[in-house]
Protein backbone atom coordinates (compact mmCIF):
# COMPACT_ATOMS: atom_id res chain seq x y z
CA UNK A 1 0.00 0.00 0.00
CA UNK A 2 2.90 2.46 0.67
CA UNK A 3 4.51 1.53 -2.68
CA UNK A 4 1.31 2.71 -4.03
CA UNK A 5 0.70 5.94 -2.25
CA UNK A 6 4.07 6.86 -3.19
CA UNK A 7 3.47 6.79 -6.93
CA UNK A 8 0.09 8.22 -6.60
CA UNK A 9 1.83 11.14 -5.03
CA UNK A 10 4.42 11.00 -7.53
CA UNK A 11 1.72 10.92 -10.57
CA UNK A 12 -0.08 13.89 -8.85
CA UNK A 13 3.00 15.89 -9.91
CA UNK A 14 2.82 15.95 -13.58
CA UNK A 15 -1.07 15.76 -13.41
CA UNK A 16 -1.27 18.98 -11.13
CA UNK A 17 1.45 20.83 -13.83
CA UNK A 18 -0.84 19.78 -16.84
CA UNK A 19 -4.22 20.67 -14.88
CA UNK A 20 -2.42 24.47 -14.07
CA UNK A 21 -1.33 25.03 -17.59
CA UNK A 22 -4.32 24.28 -19.27
CA UNK A 23 -6.31 26.61 -16.73
CA UNK A 24 -3.86 29.30 -17.23
CA UNK A 25 -4.09 29.20 -20.76
CA UNK A 26 -7.45 29.40 -20.69
CA UNK A 27 -7.49 32.59 -17.41
CA UNK A 28 -5.07 34.27 -20.04
CA UNK A 29 -6.24 33.99 -23.14
CA UNK A 30 -10.25 35.11 -21.87
CA UNK A 31 -9.20 37.56 -19.74
CA UNK A 32 -6.49 40.25 -19.46
CA UNK A 33 -4.46 41.38 -16.26
CA UNK A 34 -3.34 44.60 -17.48
CA UNK A 35 -6.99 45.11 -18.36
CA UNK A 36 -8.09 44.50 -14.87
CA UNK A 37 -5.62 46.06 -13.29
CA UNK A 38 -6.25 49.95 -15.66
CA UNK A 39 -9.86 49.28 -14.34
CA UNK A 40 -8.96 49.41 -10.53
CA UNK A 41 -6.22 51.80 -11.58
CA UNK A 42 -6.91 54.37 -14.69
CA UNK A 43 -4.45 56.93 -13.70
CA UNK A 44 -1.49 53.62 -14.16
CA UNK A 45 0.84 55.14 -16.18
CA UNK A 46 3.00 53.38 -18.80
CA UNK A 47 6.30 53.49 -16.21
CA UNK A 48 3.36 51.44 -13.37
CA UNK A 49 1.74 49.10 -16.05
CA UNK A 50 5.09 47.48 -17.03
CA UNK A 51 6.07 47.32 -13.44
CA UNK A 52 3.17 45.68 -12.89
CA UNK A 53 3.90 43.10 -16.14
CA UNK A 54 7.07 42.81 -14.95
CA UNK A 55 6.14 42.09 -11.32
CA UNK A 56 3.63 39.45 -12.37
CA UNK A 57 5.22 38.06 -14.88
CA UNK A 58 3.44 38.60 -18.43
CA UNK A 59 5.87 39.26 -20.49
CA UNK A 60 6.58 36.82 -23.17
CA UNK A 61 4.25 34.07 -24.59
CA UNK A 62 1.50 32.07 -22.27
CA UNK A 63 4.14 28.96 -21.86
CA UNK A 64 6.74 31.75 -21.29
CA UNK A 65 4.52 33.41 -18.70
CA UNK A 66 2.88 30.00 -16.65
CA UNK A 67 6.85 28.88 -15.93
CA UNK A 68 7.27 32.16 -14.55
CA UNK A 69 4.45 31.87 -12.22
CA UNK A 70 4.91 28.61 -11.47
CA UNK A 71 8.90 29.10 -10.50
CA UNK A 72 6.97 31.71 -8.16
CA UNK A 73 4.30 29.87 -6.66
CA UNK A 74 6.89 27.21 -5.57
CA UNK A 75 8.90 29.75 -4.01
CA UNK A 76 6.33 31.18 -2.40
CA UNK A 77 6.60 34.26 -3.97
CA UNK A 78 2.28 34.56 -4.34
CA UNK A 79 2.15 38.31 -5.18
CA UNK A 80 -0.41 40.57 -4.07
CA UNK A 81 -4.05 41.17 -5.81
CA UNK A 82 -4.85 43.42 -8.10
CA UNK A 83 -7.54 45.26 -5.96
CA UNK A 84 -6.27 46.45 -2.90
CA UNK A 85 -2.81 44.68 -3.67
CA UNK A 86 -3.09 43.18 -0.64
CA UNK A 87 -0.71 39.70 -0.59
CA UNK A 88 -2.45 36.85 -1.61
CA UNK A 89 -1.58 34.26 0.81
CA UNK A 90 -2.83 35.75 4.25
CA UNK A 91 -6.50 36.06 2.56
CA UNK A 92 -6.53 32.93 0.90
CA UNK A 93 -5.55 31.04 4.31
CA UNK A 94 -8.34 32.90 5.90
CA UNK A 95 -10.94 31.48 3.16
CA UNK A 96 -9.33 28.11 3.34
CA UNK A 97 -10.16 28.36 7.10
CA UNK A 98 -13.99 29.07 7.22
CA UNK A 99 -14.44 26.70 4.47
CA UNK A 100 -12.89 23.83 6.52
CA UNK A 101 -14.66 24.51 9.25
CA UNK A 102 -18.46 25.16 7.28
CA UNK A 103 -17.69 21.95 4.82
CA UNK A 104 -16.07 20.11 8.11
CA UNK A 105 -19.33 20.62 10.00
CA UNK A 106 -21.78 20.40 7.17
CA UNK A 107 -19.80 16.66 6.17
CA UNK A 108 -19.93 15.78 9.65
CA UNK A 109 -23.68 16.82 10.35
CA UNK A 110 -24.97 15.47 6.67
CA UNK A 111 -22.81 12.06 6.36
CA UNK A 112 -23.47 10.88 9.56
CA UNK A 113 -27.09 11.43 9.49
CA UNK A 114 -27.84 10.46 5.79
CA UNK A 115 -26.28 7.07 6.90
CA UNK A 116 -28.19 6.67 9.78
CA UNK A 117 -31.34 7.27 7.60
CA UNK A 118 -30.18 4.86 4.69
CA UNK A 119 -29.11 1.89 7.35
CA UNK A 120 -32.58 2.30 9.05
CA UNK A 121 -34.67 2.40 5.37
CA UNK A 122 -32.52 -0.59 4.25
CA UNK A 123 -33.27 -2.68 7.37
CA UNK A 124 -37.00 -1.54 7.26
CA UNK A 125 -37.91 -1.37 3.52
CA UNK A 126 -41.36 -0.56 2.57
CA UNK A 127 -42.15 0.66 5.92
CA UNK A 128 -43.83 3.93 6.80
CA UNK A 129 -40.30 5.14 7.45
CA UNK A 130 -38.80 4.01 4.53
CA UNK A 131 -41.53 5.88 2.55
CA UNK A 132 -41.26 8.87 4.24
CA UNK A 133 -37.35 9.23 3.95
CA UNK A 134 -37.80 8.47 0.32
CA UNK A 135 -40.02 11.72 -0.01
CA UNK A 136 -37.62 13.66 2.18
CA UNK A 137 -34.93 13.10 0.12
CA UNK A 138 -36.08 13.98 -3.53
CA UNK A 139 -37.38 16.77 -2.21
CA UNK A 140 -33.98 18.20 -0.61
CA UNK A 141 -32.55 16.70 -3.81
CA UNK A 142 -35.09 19.03 -5.66
CA UNK A 143 -34.65 22.17 -3.75
CA UNK A 144 -31.41 24.04 -4.32
CA UNK A 145 -29.51 25.38 -1.96
CA UNK A 146 -30.23 29.31 -2.56
CA UNK A 147 -33.86 28.64 -1.94
CA UNK A 148 -33.45 26.69 1.19
CA UNK A 149 -30.83 29.19 2.09
CA UNK A 150 -33.44 32.30 1.94
CA UNK A 151 -36.00 30.54 3.08
CA UNK A 152 -34.07 29.50 6.63
CA UNK A 153 -33.13 33.21 6.60
CA UNK A 154 -36.42 34.43 6.46
CA UNK A 155 -37.90 31.80 8.83
CA UNK A 156 -35.21 32.22 11.51
CA UNK A 157 -34.33 35.64 11.38
CA UNK A 158 -37.88 37.09 10.69
CA UNK A 159 -40.99 35.09 10.91
CA UNK A 160 -40.20 33.00 13.77
CA UNK A 161 -38.93 35.72 16.36
CA UNK A 162 -41.72 37.73 15.49
CA UNK A 163 -44.75 35.31 16.00
CA UNK A 164 -42.70 33.86 19.33
CA UNK A 165 -41.83 37.39 20.47
CA UNK A 166 -38.38 35.92 21.46
CA UNK A 167 -35.21 36.54 19.85
CA UNK A 168 -33.64 33.20 21.70
CA UNK A 169 -34.85 31.61 17.88
CA UNK A 170 -33.23 34.61 16.10
CA UNK A 171 -30.23 33.30 14.01
CA UNK A 172 -27.55 35.22 12.39
CA UNK A 173 -28.29 35.35 8.73
CA UNK A 174 -24.54 36.17 7.60
CA UNK A 175 -20.83 37.03 8.37
CA UNK A 176 -18.23 34.78 10.63
CA UNK A 177 -19.31 36.66 14.08
CA UNK A 178 -20.89 39.78 14.31
CA UNK A 179 -19.49 42.99 12.79
CA UNK A 180 -16.71 44.47 14.90
CA UNK A 181 -16.41 41.93 17.06
CA UNK A 182 -12.88 41.02 17.70
CA UNK A 183 -11.69 37.63 18.94
CA UNK A 184 -12.42 34.55 18.66
CA UNK A 185 -16.05 33.49 20.52
CA UNK A 186 -17.11 29.96 20.46
CA UNK A 187 -20.78 30.44 20.94
CA UNK A 188 -21.25 32.93 18.49
CA UNK A 189 -19.17 31.50 15.62
CA UNK A 190 -21.66 28.25 16.60
CA UNK A 191 -24.61 30.16 15.99
CA UNK A 192 -23.28 31.73 12.92
CA UNK A 193 -22.81 28.36 11.37
CA UNK A 194 -25.65 26.97 11.83
CA UNK A 195 -28.19 28.07 9.19
CA UNK A 196 -25.19 27.86 6.19
CA UNK A 197 -24.45 24.54 7.66
CA UNK A 198 -28.15 23.42 7.39
CA UNK A 199 -28.37 24.58 4.07
CA UNK A 200 -25.23 22.33 3.02
CA UNK A 201 -26.19 19.52 4.95
CA UNK A 202 -29.96 19.19 3.76
CA UNK A 203 -28.81 17.85 0.01
CA UNK A 204 -26.06 15.74 1.97
CA UNK A 205 -28.34 14.14 4.11
CA UNK A 206 -30.21 13.54 1.14
CA UNK A 207 -27.93 12.00 -1.59
CA UNK A 208 -25.71 9.45 1.46
CA UNK A 209 -29.32 8.28 2.49
CA UNK A 210 -30.50 7.74 -0.69
CA UNK A 211 -27.24 5.98 -1.99
CA UNK A 212 -26.78 4.08 1.97
CA UNK A 213 -30.19 2.21 1.35
CA UNK A 214 -29.46 1.28 -2.36
CA UNK A 215 -26.45 0.25 -1.70
CA UNK A 216 -26.60 -1.84 1.60
CA UNK A 217 -30.42 -3.18 0.13
CA UNK A 218 -28.22 -5.10 -2.65
CA UNK A 219 -25.51 -6.07 -0.53
CA UNK A 220 -28.23 -7.42 2.15
CA UNK A 221 -29.52 -9.35 -0.70
CA UNK A 222 -26.44 -11.25 -2.36
CA UNK A 223 -25.53 -14.69 -1.94
CA UNK A 224 -22.57 -14.97 0.28
CA UNK A 225 -25.11 -12.82 3.16
CA UNK A 226 -27.74 -16.15 2.25
CA UNK A 227 -24.98 -18.62 2.85
CA UNK A 228 -23.71 -16.61 5.89
CA UNK A 229 -27.31 -16.55 7.95
CA UNK A 230 -27.97 -20.51 6.46
CA UNK A 231 -24.85 -20.94 8.84
CA UNK A 232 -26.50 -19.28 11.64
CA UNK A 233 -24.67 -16.68 12.27
CA UNK A 234 -26.63 -13.77 13.93
CA UNK A 235 -27.97 -10.76 12.18
CA UNK A 236 -26.47 -8.36 13.58
CA UNK A 237 -22.59 -9.71 13.02
CA UNK A 238 -23.91 -10.18 9.84
CA UNK A 239 -24.70 -6.27 9.65
CA UNK A 240 -21.64 -5.11 11.23
CA UNK A 241 -19.17 -7.49 9.97
CA UNK A 242 -20.00 -8.14 6.33
CA UNK A 243 -23.36 -5.70 5.44
CA UNK A 244 -22.02 -2.33 6.42
CA UNK A 245 -18.53 -2.70 5.25
CA UNK A 246 -19.33 -3.49 1.57
CA UNK A 247 -22.08 -1.50 1.18
CA UNK A 248 -19.55 1.43 2.38
CA UNK A 249 -17.25 1.05 -0.73
CA UNK A 250 -19.34 2.67 -3.12
CA UNK A 251 -19.77 5.78 -0.31
CA UNK A 252 -16.38 6.23 0.03
CA UNK A 253 -16.08 6.89 -4.36
CA UNK A 254 -19.29 9.42 -3.59
CA UNK A 255 -17.76 10.88 -0.70
CA UNK A 256 -13.95 11.63 -2.42
CA UNK A 257 -15.72 13.76 -5.04
CA UNK A 258 -18.13 15.41 -2.78
CA UNK A 259 -15.17 16.31 -0.32
CA UNK A 260 -12.97 17.23 -3.87
CA UNK A 261 -16.23 19.80 -3.95
CA UNK A 262 -15.61 21.02 -0.78
CA UNK A 263 -12.64 21.90 -0.87
CA UNK A 264 -13.31 24.00 -4.11
CA UNK A 265 -15.46 26.08 -2.09
CA UNK A 266 -19.43 25.87 -1.20
CA UNK A 267 -19.99 29.31 -3.97
CA UNK A 268 -23.67 29.53 -3.34
CA UNK A 269 -23.78 29.14 0.49
CA UNK A 270 -20.77 31.33 1.40
CA UNK A 271 -21.74 33.57 -1.21
CA UNK A 272 -25.00 34.11 0.63
CA UNK A 273 -24.10 34.02 3.62
CA UNK A 274 -20.78 35.85 3.07
CA UNK A 275 -18.62 33.53 5.36
CA UNK A 276 -15.74 34.69 3.43
CA UNK A 277 -14.71 31.17 2.42
CA UNK A 278 -12.89 29.51 -0.60
CA UNK A 279 -15.99 29.60 -2.45
CA UNK A 280 -16.77 33.51 -1.88
CA UNK A 281 -13.28 34.40 -2.54
CA UNK A 282 -13.06 33.05 -6.06
CA UNK A 283 -16.39 34.75 -6.96
CA UNK A 284 -14.66 38.16 -5.86
CA UNK A 285 -11.62 37.58 -7.52
CA UNK A 286 -13.42 36.00 -10.68
CA UNK A 287 -15.57 39.37 -10.59
CA UNK A 288 -12.52 41.43 -10.60
CA UNK A 289 -10.10 39.62 -12.74
CA UNK A 290 -7.93 39.23 -10.17
CA UNK A 291 -5.37 36.86 -11.71
CA UNK A 292 -2.86 36.72 -8.40
CA UNK A 293 -5.94 35.49 -6.69
CA UNK A 294 -7.49 32.78 -9.26
CA UNK A 295 -4.31 30.77 -9.50
CA UNK A 296 -3.39 29.91 -5.99
CA UNK A 297 -7.31 29.03 -5.25
CA UNK A 298 -7.01 26.34 -8.57
CA UNK A 299 -3.65 24.70 -7.47
CA UNK A 300 -5.83 23.99 -3.59
CA UNK A 301 -8.72 22.85 -5.58
CA UNK A 302 -6.91 20.73 -8.08
CA UNK A 303 -4.48 19.25 -5.06
CA UNK A 304 -7.55 18.77 -2.66
CA UNK A 305 -9.34 16.77 -5.54
CA UNK A 306 -6.04 14.40 -6.03
CA UNK A 307 -5.85 13.90 -2.59
CA UNK A 308 -9.33 12.69 -1.66
CA UNK A 309 -9.40 10.46 -4.38
CA UNK A 310 -5.99 9.04 -3.40
CA UNK A 311 -7.96 8.66 0.22
CA UNK A 312 -11.09 6.88 -1.73
CA UNK A 313 -8.17 4.15 -3.42
CA UNK A 314 -6.47 3.47 -0.11
CA UNK A 315 -9.42 2.98 2.00
CA UNK A 316 -11.01 0.40 -0.55
CA UNK A 317 -8.80 -1.88 0.90
CA UNK A 318 -9.20 -0.95 4.60
CA UNK A 319 -13.08 -1.75 3.36
CA UNK A 320 -12.25 -4.91 1.49
CA UNK A 321 -9.67 -6.80 2.11
CA UNK A 322 -9.95 -8.67 -1.40
CA UNK A 323 -8.32 -5.67 -3.22
CA UNK A 324 -5.18 -5.21 -3.41
CA UNK A 325 -3.63 -1.92 -4.37
CA UNK A 326 0.10 -3.02 -5.11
Amino acid sequence: MIRFVLRRLLWAIPTLVLITFLVFWAIRTGTDPVQSYLRLNPRATESQIQAYRDANGLNGSIPQQYFTWLGNFVTFDWGASIKGNRPVWPELKNAMANTFVLGLSATVVGVSVGLTIGIIAALRPRTVFDTGSTTAAFVGISVPPFVSAVILQLLFAITLPRWLDSDWVKLPVGGSYPPGHQGFDLYLRIKHLILPVTVVAIQTIAVYSRYMRASLVEVLNSDYLRTARAKGISERRILVRHALRNALIPIVTFAAIDVGAIIGGLIITERIFRTNGMGDFFLTAYENGDFPQLMPWLVFVVLGVILANLLADTLYAVLDPRIRLD
